[in-house]
């Protein structure tokens, strides 16, 4: 079974959820299985599927070096931090990476489906949108995540 979201009339819009893009998620937002989750758009099936995790002791530069160069993907990433009043915190982001050098299609495919992807990972925080590394930089998350 998976979720259908529905968005504009195109069936690129169109894009269903997996059960396991939807189940891998809650494992990272409530049982911090994972520190990261890479998601695609399978076109063969009409759906977001998990592409890659990665485990509780991976880094920040282990997620970054994770993503395609020249593809276009979702990724939800579980920044831990301590505040200024020596709490520990955790916030979960929403990164839309969609590099210059990706093709046009894979583009605008990502693009109208993000907001209806974005919507059924319930817990999601910040959103970034980044085209280059510089975008999504470490600082710019630490920055977000205060």
């Amino acid at each position: 079974m998976s979720f259908r979201i529905r968005g504009m009339q195109n069936a690129s819009s169109y894009m269903g959820v997996a059960d396991h893009s939807r189940n891998t998620f809650l494992e990272l937002k409530k049982k911090k299985v994972h520190r990261y989750v890479i998601f695609k758009i399978d076109e063969k099936q009409n759906e977001v599927v998990v592409e890659k995790t990665g485990g509780p002791a991976e880094s920040y530069e282990d997620f970054t070096d994770s993503l395609p160069e020249d593809d276009c993907r979702y990724a939800v990433y579980d920044f831990d931090f301590v505040t200024s009043e020596n709490c520990q915190k955790s916030k979960i982001f929403f990164i839309a990476w969609a590099p210059g050098i990706s093709r046009i299609r894979s583009k605008m495919l990502y693009a109208t489906s993000k907001n209806g992807f974005k919507t059924a990972l319930d817990g999601v925080q910040y959103e970034i949108q980044a085209t280059d590394p510089t975008e999504m930089d470490l600082e710019v998350i630490r920055d977000r995540a205060h």
